[in-house]
């Protein structure tokens, strides 16, 4: 096995002669078997191992995994660290899930030990791991990209052990009498991917076909090298048809720009947004299709799009950039909401918002003012604003869209008073006209399992 190991790290020059390797251990077979397999391959490949354990705080046993970590650290002479984190309190302060916090923490904690040695962060994903990312993707709605699942390399973290699967992995440290950990949330339906792990790939091995999760991580690898492929093609084509603004956005050669792939023209626009809005992140298909319909088009329309940037047409250009304000003082005002803070809106009243996880039992209230919201099918940043070019609800179950200026003439909201509303906003797509509707779209479903809830404090009887 550690042969296997050995030949996958060098494959992908995951580990350079001289290199610290900041190993994430939790107790678990994976990393243990990680920390004994770096040992093995410092024989071959020279590099100073440190070990992290984080103790997110959340399960009552976590202090007996760390202890177990930590002795078997002090009998392999290998330096330990541990880090303690309240992380259920860290993911409500930041309204994010416990899953997503505990990551956040894991990888800012190996980053803090490695510091500013030359080396890489390890961690113990195996190809199952990564069969259940790649189908955990799929069911989510994603790219070529999400494909492939988890990475060997992504930066500065390396995973050795996506060759082995977990089988193997167990088998391996049962032979040697190698005890690990076994973590009691893993045993519970409690996360998706646990039951994806527990339940969907099991099945897919056992009635539909042995070997399914190394014959996706087969696929995952040729994956990785179309994508390789597709991006060097994307980087040539945009060189061809993509010129920056002077730092002030993205001109795109219209003319150019459709004489090149269908596919490709839409991985230009991804990088397009990507690159104007500084971040990858929250930017999905449909802000790509709207860029390329206002490419498309005729006339002078535009498009919202993440992080304050919209896409319109000049001339044989199109430009995508920072939205700039032209309707006055009330256009400028912009009031981003954060979990657990509380804005005054000068005109609207004193906003709170939270977020938690959907149980069954709950309630929606019914209030005028205190709304309940799909969080996991917001794109970006939620902020109360004025109404702006683009604008828009969905108004039923077939996801039919209404455009806000349509909705006030259909509501008879007065010209003079549509400038001065407040709307609570998702890009371009509306969550909440104040005092008259949610959009369908971020109803809370059977599915919802994060609730965003915003209420108006002065506004409720």
């Amino acid at each position: 096995m550690i042969n296997k190991v050995l030949k996958y790290v060098k494959k992908y020059r995951m580990i350079e002669p001289g290199d610290t390797i900041v190993a994430g251990v939790s107790g678990g077979a994976d990393s243990v078997c990680l920390l004994f397999a770096l040992r093995e391959i410092g024989k071959e490949i020279p590099l100073s191992l440190k070990v992290v354990h984080v103790n997110h705080g959340i399960r009552p046993d976590a202090a007996k995994d760390a202890a177990y970590v930590e002795d078997m650290c002090g009998r392999l002479k290998v330096p330990f660290f541990l880090v303690e984190a309240d992380v259920r309190g860290g993911a409500k302060k930041r309204g994010l899930s416990e899953e997503e916090e505990g990551r956040r923490v894991r990888y800012q904690s190996f980053e803090e030990v490695l510091g500013g040695e030359r080396g890489k962060i390890a961690v113990a994903h195996n190809s199952n791991d990564r069969a259940e990312t790649m189908l955990f993707h799929l069911f989510r709605g994603t790219g070529l990209s999400g494909m492939c699942g988890i990475r060997p390399v992504n930066g500065q973290v390396v995973r050795p052990l996506l060759c082995l699967s977990r089988k193997e992995i167990e088998s391996w440290l049962e032979e040697r009498k190698i005890s690990f950990c076994t973590d009691s949330t893993n045993s519970e339906d409690i996360y998706t991917r646990n039951r994806i792990r527990r339940h969907i790939l099991p099945y897919a091995e056992q009635e539909i076909c042995r070997g399914a999760a190394a014959h996706m991580n087969r696929t995952a690898e040729q994956l990785m090298e179309a994508e390789a492929y597709i991006t060097r093609q994307t980087k040539a084509a945009m060189e061809r048809c993509v010129q920056d603004k002077e730092g002030r956005g993205i001109r795109i050669n219209i003319p150019a720009f459709f004489r090149e792939d269908e596919y490709l023209q839409g991985r230009i626009l991804l990088e397009c947004v990507a690159e104007a809005a500084g971040s990858r992140k929250d930017i999905t298909a449909v802000h790509v299709e709207s860029a390329a319909a206002i490419l498309g088009g005729s006339g002078n329309k535009e498009a919202s799009l993440p992080y304050g940037l919209v896409v319109y047409k000049e001339y044989d250009w199109g430009m995508i950039q920072k939205r700039e304000e032209k309707k006055g003082p009330e256009a400028e005002e912009r009031y981003e909401l954060s979990a657990g803070v509380r804005v005054e809106i000068p005109g609207l009243g004193i906003v709170e918002s939270t977020v938690f996880p959907r149980k069954e039992s709950q309630n929606i209230p019914e209030k005028t003012y205190t709304k309940w919201f799909d969080y996991d099918k917001i794109t970006s940043s939620v902020v109360f604003r004025h109404r702006q070019k683009g604008d828009y609800l969905t108004i039923n179950s077939k996801m039919g869209r209404k455009s806000l200026q349509d909705y006030f003439v259909n509501e008879k909201v007065p010209e003079k008073e549509r400038d001065k509303r407040f709307v609570l906003a998702d890009g371009a797509h509306l969550l909440w006209v104040p005092g008259l509707r949610i959009s369908e779209y971020y109803k809370i479903t059977e599915n919802t399992r994060n609730i965003l809830q915003v209420s108006v404090a002065d506004k409720e009887e």
